[in-house]
């Protein structure tokens, strides 16, 4: 292949290959749903016979099976010999909402909440049959001593139940705010002896209104089943609090929610206090166990030397099943979430495996299973024993890339903390693509999706997604999409996508992962940044 003006190898090839899979040989690219490779997949994976993809179901089991067939006629080899699948052990919990109960106690006073107009119970954690404790507010319940902050610091916390906001100061960015809220919340209530974890939401943050919420709660959660890997040591009380209906925790601490709220949307710290309240709850759940893979294949590297090191390219599988319908329609069919982002890691890993030259590292596509339930398959993966330590020197993930307009811009929550930041620059200077900043960090983006499992274990990594800025209309079509599709039954064949868009976005991957695995060096944590892995 002649070298491109401009570019260095690793670019040149990556945006080579990648206009393959665009224009396929100069041809221009297909403007239809009928004539994309990459939509062909998703018509397949998200279509109602697969009835959602819930993990350890037939209808995933058949997803799983289209990936590993598409892995195999790529050419792309198993990571050893144990095959492209790789089981994961999980616990399936079914809360049971018309059999439990929560209420609030002052003294003698019992005021019975309502399920799914108050608040809705957790099913990620084991909860206990009965628990009765005093709640607390702890702000936003964050736990970072090395940015000097620290929501739990000054408070008793052993036997408490927290009551926490969603959000965090401004001075800290989104990433490290979703992080610390994803990773350290529960280790830190923990050894400070707190038996519960009530969130409270925003409005400001919420991307699913209430009402479907509520609907979703009625579906099984799950957990991993190895204790080492769950998040929790053991039974824990979970819930999420009707913003509708918050101010109820507060009647007894002389504070409001109002007030809590308006710091909140203006970032401002909050400091803790005693909201004066115990809950009783008694919590009935059924368990049972079950099994579901991830699917793993290998583009070999060309270097000897790196080629013992993967770029990891990934996607989850699995949505949510068939559940509550919604104008008559139950199947959850995942179109965008995440069928499109399996989608681009099979034809990333076609059109790769076809060209004839291949990257100096290895590339590992992975998709993964049980993300919708709490990111189980990608950490069984990245904290298990598939590949040796340090390994994965990054991850390229995609979930819900959302190709609704026109692809002239990128975010990749948390990108700045790593050099990663300067290779999504790269690409993107080369394919007219800009790196915007993730316009709504509130949302925790970062931290709920695959590639988190990873920044967990010190690996640079991101999730990539179309990117828009506040105030136009990209805004609107994201937040519209969201509210009206998102974990909803429309997430479904029949949606608008900007087919041409999504090839773009496909090309961009392929050329940002080439990159990285071209690249002399590793890619590194920002000087300072908390995720980078301690001495």
């Amino acid at each position: 292949m002649q070298r491109l003006k401009g570019l260095g190898r690793s670019a040149a090839l990556g945006l080579g290959l990648a206009l393959g899979v665009a224009a396929g040989a100069g041809a221009a690219a297909p403007a239809t749903k009928a004539g994309s490779p990459w939509w062909a997949h998703i018509a397949y994976l998200a279509g109602d016979d697969l009835q959602g993809r819930l993990p350890g179901t037939p209808g995933f089991d058949r997803a799983a099976a289209y990936v590993m067939g598409k892995f195999q006629v790529s050419g792309l080899k198993p990571l050893d010999a144990a095959g492209y699948l790789r089981p994961v052990r999980l616990v399936e919990q079914e809360v049971l909402a018309d059999r439990s109960s929560v209420a609030l106690v002052d003294g003698e006073a019992v005021q019975p909440l309502t399920l799914g107009t108050d608040l809705n119970l957790g099913s990620r954690f084991a909860q206990p049959a009965t628990v009765e404790a005093p709640l607390v507010f702890v702000g936003y319940g964050l736990h970072i001593p090395s940015a000097g902050y620290d929501d739990f610091a000054g408070h008793d916390l052993k036997g408490k139940i927290l009551v926490v906001v969603n959000g965090g100061p401004g001075n800290l960015s989104g990433a490290v705010k979703s992080g610390a809220r994803a990773a350290e919340t529960w280790p830190a209530a923990e050894r400070a002896g707190a038996v519960g974890l009530i969130t409270l939401l925003t409005p400001k943050s919420m991307d699913i209104p209430w009402e479907r919420q509520t609907l979703l709660a009625a579906n099984p959660g799950m957990y991993l089943a190895d204790p080492a890997l769950q998040e929790a040591s053991g039974p824990r009380f979970t819930a999420t609090v009707n913003p509708a209906q918050a101010e109820k925790l507060f009647a007894r601490s002389g504070h409001t929610y109002a007030e809590v709220l308006a710091l909140a949307d203006a970032a401002r710290p909050i400091r803790g206090f005693a909201l004066n309240l115990s809950l009783r709850a008694t919590v009935a759940a059924r368990t049972k166990s079950l099994t579901s893979s991830n699917i793993v294949g290998v583009l070999p590297g060309s270097d000897p030397r790196l080629a013992g090191e993967y770029v990891m390219v990934s996607a989850h599988l699995d949505h949510l099943g068939v559940g509550a319908p919604i104008r008559g329609d139950a199947v959850y069919n995942g179109a965008m979430d995440d069928a499109s982002g399996v989608a681009t890691v099979l034809e990333v890993a076609r059109t790769l495996s076809a060209g004839k030259a291949r990257p100096r590292r290895s590339i590992l596509f992975a998709v993964f299973t049980a993300e919708e339930k709490g990111l189980l398959g990608s950490r069984a993966f990245a904290e298990g024993k598939d590949l040796p330590k340090g390994a994965v020197v990054a991850d390229v993930n995609m979930d819900m890339p959302l190709p609704l307009w026109p692809f002239t811009r990128i975010y990749m929550p948390g990108v700045e903390e790593s050099t990663l930041a300067a290779d999504a620059r790269a690409v993107g200077a080369a394919q007219g693509v800009e790196l915007v900043p993730d316009p709504l960090p509130d949302r925790n983006v970062f931290t709920r999706t695959d590639q988190f499992s990873f920044v967990r274990t010190g690996v640079p990594a991101v999730a990539l997604k179309f990117g828009f800025l506040l105030g136009t209309p990209e805004e609107k079509v994201e937040r519209d999409w969201r509210a009206q599709r998102y974990h909803a039954p429309s997430d479904d064949l029949d949606q608008p996508v900007d087919i041409a868009a999504a090839d773009r976005f496909n090309a961009y991957v392929q050329a940002f992962a080439v990159r990285l695995a071209d690249a002399p060096g590793r890619p590194s944590w920002a000087p300072g940044s908390i995720f980078a892995p301690k001495p």
